[in-house]
């Protein structure tokens, strides 16, 4: 049975819980002269030829992870669109995990200065995060999504059948922004997974759907009141700061899923020790991270390259690193101008 969350931000669209994305997107394609489908090799393998009416389907394959989000992908792709003669009347369809929708997503926003798109993410990590808010970006050298653009798909299409096709570490990492918003906003989310181990998660069809419908809810929530990122939807970077530095510094040999686990690690470590959270939410972090496999500490860390990589996070202002933190669960706030010392021990007790 199909679920459907309502986004309001530039436009107004459906986040579609489906159990037939195929059917779904040909209703879409049929009023469409040409559907661009972006994706990897290894999801074009799987999803065979698509068919529309009149519609006409193309193809075009990017690299796995976060090099297909690199700028000369990009650009690459740009050029085939206009090779193609894709018009502003066309769509973009991205299928496949955060990197697809992302870039997908970005190519839209800018290809003849905006044209429709719909995303439809096969990762848990894209269902709840990177396909829904209408973030879209590429990386530079010096960071993670540095350039993008806010440009919303018409429609998100979820279909938790992709998701029984994860390897287990996909999985895992993809529950962290899952956990992450549990913290943020809805404790129910914690405590559904604590004292759960992977397996038990994952064979449990109907709390795999709850966990996402209650995830995508939260971000739809706060997208809808806040979709620039002025102020609200920065709690969505929970654990993100550290993160993102992880994640650059690793040269995403990890997934980022595990880099944000880290961070919340990171940030349950430095928030327990400026006396922010209670010894109970700080032990929390842990047993519930851990408890479905994901990673808490990071051992080839190098302090001073991670926090040149902190202060260029888009949270920054100034010198100041700019943290989102819990006072209690389900109650952000912000945290600017720590000291060096207090940033430095959270790092060791994350790093030793």
């Amino acid at each position: 049975m199909s679920k459907v969350i309502k986004i309001k931000a530039e436009r107004e669209y459906d986040v579609l819980m489906t159990e037939d994305w195929r059917h779904e997107l040909v209703e879409i394609a049929k009023s469409r002269t040409r559907c661009a489908v972006i994706l990897t090799q290894v999801m074009r393998d799987q999803i065979g030829n698509l068919e529309a009416d009149d519609c006409e389907f193309s193809y075009y394959l990017i690299p796995d992870g976060e090099e297909g989000k690199s700028p000369a992908s990009l650009l690459k792709l740009w050029n085939w669109l206009a090779a193609g003669g894709f018009t502003r009347s066309d769509l973009i369809v991205g299928i496949g995990g955060g990197a697809v929708t992302d870039i997908s997503g970005f190519a839209a926003a800018t290809y003849l200065r905006g044209i429709d798109w719909v995303a439809i993410p096969t990762s848990v990590a894209g269902a709840v995060d990177a396909a829904i808010g209408g973030k879209t970006g590429a990386n530079l050298d010096y960071g993670k999504n540095m350039i993008g653009s806010f440009h919303s798909p018409i429609t998100v299409l979820i279909d938790l059948s992709w998701f029984t096709t994860l390897s287990d570490r996909n999985f895992a990492a993809g529950l962290a922004e899952v956990i992450k918003c549990g913290f943020i906003r809805d404790e129910e989310i914690l405590k559904r997974i604590q004292g759960q181990s992977l397996a038990s998660i994952r064979s449990n069809n109907e709390l795999v759907a709850d966990l996402i419908y209650r995830s995508v809810a939260i971000k739809a929530s706060v997208v809808g009141n806040d979709f620039k990122e002025g102020f609200e939807r920065e709690i969505l970077n929970y654990g993100h700061t550290f993160g993102h530095a992880v994640e650059q510094h690793s040269k995403y040999s990890l997934k980022h899923g595990e880099c944000v686990s880290i961070g919340m690690a990171y940030m349950a470590h430095l928030q327990h020790s400026l006396g922010l959270i209670t010894d109970e939410v700080h032990k929390l972090h842990f047993s519930i991270l851990q408890g479905i496999g994901l990673p808490t500490h990071y051992k080839d860390g190098d302090w001073l390259e991670l926090r040149a990589i902190m202060s260029r996070d888009k949270k920054s202002r100034g010198h100041s690193v700019r943290f989102v933190v819990i006072s209690k669960i389900g109650i952000t706030d912000r945290l600017t101008d720590v000291a060096q010392g207090e940033l430095l021990s959270a790092y060791e007790k994350v790093c030793s």
